[in-house]
C-alpha cells in the first residue's frame, strides 16, 4: 500500500485513517463529524450504484441504518492536492469476502479541519441482484421472431424487437414455476408448460425476456419489501422503497437492465411504482388483457399492466398486449378532483397541482365530485372483495405455511380469512353499483389524479417509518381506488418534486380506452 501524496503535518492523512477506523467500527457519529455539513449551502453527495444521496442529513440517516459496512483492507490510495485547502483521494480495498471496492473521495480543509465534501463508491458488480431478479439469462426466453429477419413485413410485425422484458413472478414462463415472491411456494410449484398469454404477445411482437423478476409476496403489499429476497433498489431515489408489489421489474426498468417491465396492478401495483420510480406505467382495462397463466389475487381486480422509461416504449408494449382497437374513445376533456389534495403529501400536492395547472391551461377542464368521504367508502368494498378472494386463492396454502410468510402479508391474510360469503356477496353488489357509478360520472372524459400519496418512502425507516409506511399505503389506496373499483384503464406520467424526488400524476380513462389513453397522457406530459 502506498500513500503517494506528502502533507507536512499529515492532517488529511489521519482523517482519513479516522474515517476508516470510523466505517470499520460503525461509529455513525463520527463519520458524521467528518462529512462537511453542506458549506456555502451545497450538499454534499454520496454516490454508488444504487444512485446518489444527496445533503449531510440524508447521507448520515442512510450510515445509521445500514448496520454497518463489510469489512475490507487498503490495498492502495493515490491523493492529490486541488489547491491549498482541497485535495482528491482516491483508496482501493480488498474485500474480506472477496473483490475490490474503489472510493474516490474529495475532501476540503474547513475551518482548519478536513472533510469530506463528495464520495463515490464502485462495488464488485453482483452475478445476479436477487433483491430485482429471480432468475435472468442472457436472454432466459428468446423473441418468438427472428432478429435476423429484416424483411418489411417481419420489421412492422416486430415493434419490439432489440427490447428486453422483466417478467413479475406472477407470470408463466414456459419452463420455469411462479414463485409469486415466496421461496417456499416456489419449492412446491410446478413447471409451467407454456407461457402466460400475455407473456406471449410480447415475445411475438419482437421482445426478449431478459428474466423474471422479484414481486411481493403474493402481490400482497404496495411496498416493494420482501423479506425472503430483500429491496429491489430505487436508482431514482436511493435509500427508499421501490414500490410494489411489481416491484422487481419496476427496477429494473429504473436501472437501466430492460426496457419494459410486464406486471399486474390489483391496488396500484403498476402506478406506485412507476410513481416511486419516475417510470410510465399503465394499468389496462379490467379483462382486456387475458389473466390466463397469471398466478390471482383478486379476480375482481386484477389487470395486466406494463411499466417503461418513456411514452412511447409504452404505447408499443401496450399495442403489443392488446393488437386490438379501443372500443371505447376520448372526447378531449379533462376532470380534476381538488378535494383530493388533502390525500396527498405536500410535496408531492405541490408538484402535482403543477401539472394540473398546466394540463388545465391546455384543455377543457372541469371538477368531478369524488370525495374523501366517497373514496373511504369505495376503499371498504375493495378491501372486502379483495380480501375473500386473495383467501379463496392463498388460503389453504397459507393456513399451512403462516411462518412463511411476512408478518405484514400474514396479517392481512389473517385479517382475510373471517370474511364471510355474505360479507362478500353484499360486497360484490356494492362493488357492480359502485363501478357503474364512477364509469358514467367519468362518462368520455379523462380524470386526472395523483399517482400516489406521497414519494417513496425510506427503506430502513424504523418503528415510526413503518408506520408513515403503513399511513402512505393506506392514503394511497384510496386513489389508486378509483380505477380498481371501476375497472378502469390508468396511466402513471412521471412527476418530481422540488428535492428532485420522483413522483406521479395518474390519468384515468373509460374502460376500453387504454390506447388513446396513452395519447392523451403523453399530450399532458408535452403541456406541463
Amino acid at each position: 500500500m502506498a500513500f503517494l501524496a506528502k502533507f507536512a503535518d499529515h492532517s488529511l492523512q489521519d482523517a482519513l485513517e479516522a474515517y476508516e477506523s470510523a466505517l470499520m467500527s460503525d461509529d455513525v457519529a463520527t463519520m458524521s463529524e467528518l462529512f462537511a455539513r453542506d458549506p456555502d449551502g451545497v450538499p454534499v453527495v454520496r454516490t454508488d450504484s444504487s444512485g446518489m444521496l444527496a445533503g449531510h442529513d440524508a447521507i448520515t440517516a442512510f450510515r445509521s441504518k445500514r448496520g454497518g459496512a463489510p469489512s475490507r483492507t487498503l490495498t492502495r490510495r493515490v491523493s492529490r492536492m486541488l489547491g491549498k485547502d482541497a485535495a482528491g483521494v482516491v483508496s482501493e480495498f480488498r474485500k474480506d469476502a472477496g473483490g475490490v471496492v474503489n472510493q474516490t473521495q474529495l475532501w476540503q480543509r474547513i475551518s482548519g479541519r478536513w472533510r469530506i465534501v463528495d464520495a463515490h463508491l464502485t462495488y464488485p458488480a453482483p452475478a445476479i441482484d436477487a433483491r430485482i431478479w429471480r432468475v435472468v439469462g442472457a436472454p432466459l426466453v428468446p423473441p418468438a421472431v427472428s432478429k435476423d429477419d429484416t424483411t418489411s413485413s417481419s420489421v412492422v410485425a416486430s415493434p419490439l424487437q432489440g427490447m428486453r422484458v422483466a417478467v413479475k413472478d406472477l407470470f408463466a414462463v414456459r419452463g420455469f414455476a411462479i414463485g409469486a415472491g415466496n421461496p417456499d411456494y416456489l419449492a412446491e410449484a410446478p413447471i409451467e408448460s407454456a407461457n402466460a398469454p400475455a407473456l406471449q404477445r410480447l415475445l411475438e411482437a419482437g421482445a426478449a425476456v431478459q428474466g423474471i423478476a422479484q414481486s411481493d409476496e403474493f402481490a400482497y403489499s404496495l411496498a416493494g419489501a420482501n423479506v425472503h429476497y430483500g429491496t429491489p433498489p430505487n436508482p431514482r431515489a436511493q435509500g427508499r422503497i421501490s414500490g410494489g408489489s411489481t416491484s422487481g421489474p419496476a427496477s429494473a426498468v429504473a436501472c437501466g437492465q430492460v426496457e419494459i417491465g410486464l406486471g399486474t396492478d390489483t391496488a396500484g401495483s403498476i402506478r406506485i411504482p412507476a410513481s416511486y420510480q419516475g417510470l410510465w406505467g399503465i394499468r389496462t382495462t379490467h379483462d382486456r388483457v387475458t389473466r390466463e397463466g397469471v398466478y390471482p389475487l383478486s379476480e375482481s381486480f386484477d389487470t395486466v399492466g406494463v411499466l417503461t422509461r418513456d411514452g412511447q416504449t409504452l404505447a408499443l408494449a401496450a399495442h403489443a398486449l392488446m393488437p386490438d382497437a379501443d372500443t371505447a374513445a376520448l372526447d378531449g376533456s379533462l376532470v380534476v378532483c381538488p378535494a383530493l389534495d388533502e390525500c396527498v403529501q405536500p410535496d408531492v400536492q405541490s408538484a402535482f397541482a403543477a401539472f394540473r395547472t398546466a394540463a388545465s391551461e391546455a384543455l377543457p377542464t372541469s371538477p368531478i365530485a369524488f370525495t374523501p368521504q366517497l373514496l373511504d367508502d369505495w376503499l371498504d368494498i375493495f378491501a372486502t372483495v379483495r380480501g375473500f378472494e386473495a383467501w379463496r386463492i392463498d388460503g389453504a396454502w397459507v393456513s399451512k405455511h403462516w411462518d412463511s410468510l411476512a408478518p405484514e402479508v400474514a396479517a392481512r391474510f389473517e385479517h382475510d380469512s373471517h370474511i364471510t360469503a355474505g360479507q362478500y356477496d353484499a360486497a360484490c353488489q356494492r362493488l357492480q353499483e359502485a363501478r357503474a357509478s364512477i364509469r358514467a360520472e367519468l362518462g368520455n372524459r379523462a380524470l386526472l389524479i395523483p399517482s400516489s400519496s406521497s414519494v417513496a418512502p425510506l427503506s430502513n425507516p424504523g418503528a415510526d417509518g413503518l408506520a408513515a409506511i403503513e399511513q402512505a399505503r393506506a392514503q394511497t389506496l384510496r386513489l389508486t381506488g378509483i380505477a380498481g373499483v371501476g375497472g378502469l384503464p390508468a396511466v402513471s406520467v412521471p412527476c418530481e418534486t422540488a428535492d428532485g424526488l420522483p413522483c406521479g400524476a395518474c390519468v384515468v380513462g373509460p374502460a376500453g380506452t387504454d390506447h388513446a389513453l396513452i395519447a392523451f397522457a403523453a399530450q399532458l406530459a408535452e403541456a406541463r
